[in-house]
């Protein structure tokens, strides 16, 4: 009998066709910090399989107690598979992005809901829960009073200031043979993922970071590079590092990088990072250390949209940035959003034309998505028609749908999506004279066609 089997439902569709698969790393952290404790666990990722052989590897394990992680494309199969295992299990616990924003909606499925970063609360919650089942003493969850019915939330977890408390995640319960052999057939690396810090301190329109919080928070230099040795022991030959902005403190980032270059590890890595976060001395030294690529949340083409989005940067900076990428030898990836509340077709238009003329390897477009508890989804309160995720059940060029009343319609703007990516790869594949011959023409027309459409 297992005392805690976590399960991450991330199920993915046969339409779908994302390129990033990673394993679940917060439930990893948390398995570790109990395992650690002399708590059993297993993790059941659903990343490669299906429904029901999830459910059979579940009970087959015999928990006790099941935790269940869910984030906004999550929330349908993750309360699917809490009534399926209500049976089976003495306690249900819910925890993530969502449950953290929304506990009470999480109650109808799951016993407690757990709010907030989950090493300790989840060790103290199962410890309690196994002794003596008085849960009031647990800081940072949401349950349903036996008794009474009410519902109730005990004191907020305060967040631990040093991450070197907590062990490295539990590497060998997740299926690293499935992740490289997913990698390999299709790009012909094998890549995972690493987490060097928490927080975020930008206060972006539309980003949620209720887990981690605001204050950046980060590993040491050795830890960080010690998870790097252990990876590379397990047989990745790259890394993605999945901090919010791996390139935020530039002196934690150049130590790291020079720790990777000391101890004469070879791996090539990616990151998230800003524009207003590099220079040619950073990206010299990312470069020496194995970085082969950065991806960039760029978001608009027009300076006016990017203050709405309150993304403080410019697009000078973005080109800035991008062309300093581009001589150090390191290939850059951005992320856009078209048909952010407040943009007009001019706004639009202009975010895909500086999107497909940028120096880019990887470009990807979105339309917005308001999440609960971000300011952009306050604005948007009460002008919603639709509040959830909704994953494609056939294959489609562009998967989102817009999620709210607008003066843009969401034809309009899928149609601007496969425009500028098909501008993008004209200038990616044949180049700046490809571009004139081809690009330059395919982008007036379909700019008239764009402003024609309803």
């Amino acid at each position: 009998m297992t005392d805690l089997t976590l399960v991450y439902p991330y199920f993915h569709p046969r339409a779908d066709t994302s390129i990033f698969r990673f394993p679940p790393l917060g439930l990893g952290y948390i398995a570790a910090y109990l395992r650690h404790r002399g708590i059993s666990v297993e993790i059941v990722d659903c990343t490669f399989i299906k429904q029901k052989e999830a459910l059979k590897k579940i009970i087959d394990s015999k928990p006790k107690i099941v935790g269940i992680q869910s984030m906004y494309s999550m929330k349908e199969k993750a309360m699917e598979l809490a009534k399926l295992l209500k049976p089976h299990c003495k306690l249900l616990i819910a925890g993530g992005a969502l449950p953290t924003t929304d506990p009470e909606a999480f109650l109808e499925n799951f016993d407690v809901v757990v709010v907030g970063e989950g090493e300790q609360t989840v060790f103290e919650l199962v410890n309690q829960f196994i002794t003596d089942g008085e849960l009031s003493s647990v800081k940072g969850i949401c349950y349903r009073e036996k008794d009474t019915g009410y519902v109730k939330r005990t004191p907020p977890r305060e967040l631990n200031k040093d991450l070197n408390n907590f062990p490295k995640p539990s590497r060998d319960l997740f299926d690293n043979n499935a992740y490289k052999k997913f990698y390999s057939k299709k790009f012909g690396y094998t890549t995972t993922a690493i987490m060097t810090s928490r927080g975020c301190p930008f206060s972006c329109d539309f980003c949620s970071k209720p887990v981690f919080g605001d204050n950046f928070r980060t590993r040491s230099i050795s830890n960080i590079v010690d998870e790097i040795e252990e990876v590379i022991s397990l047989g990745y030959s790259r890394i993605w590092f999945a901090d919010d902005c791996f390139t935020l403190d530039r002196n934690r980032l150049m130590g790291i990088c020079d720790e990777i270059v000391k101890r004469g590890l070879r791996i090539d890595w990616e990151c998230l990072s800003r524009v207003d976060t590099i220079d040619p001395a950073t990206l010299y030294k990312m470069k020496r250390a194995g970085c082969i690529r950065m991806f960039f949340g760029i978001e608009s083409g027009n300076d006016s949209v990017l203050v709405l989005m309150k993304k403080q940067i410019t697009t000078r900076q973005v080109q800035k940035a991008l062309l300093l990428c581009n001589h150090s030898g390191i290939k850059a990836g951005a992320f856009f959003i078209v048909g952010y509340p407040g943009e007009s077709d001019k706004t639009v238009l202009e975010t895909i034309k500086f999107a497909s003329s940028l120096p880019l390897d990887y470009l990807s477009f979105t339309m917005p998505y308001p999440i609960p508890g971000t300011p952009l989804y306050e604005r948007l309160n009460g002008e919603r028609f639709s509040n959830e995720w909704e994953e494609p059940k056939n294959i489609k060029l562009v998967k989102h749908k817009l999620l709210f009343d607008s003066n843009l319609s969401e034809r309009k703007l899928m149609f601007g999506i496969i425009k500028g990516m098909i501008q993008f790869y004209i200038r990616k594949y044949m180049g700046n004279r490809g571009h004139k011959m081809l690009g330059a023409p395919f982008e007036t027309i379909t700019d008239s066609i764009y402003n024609l459409l309803n």
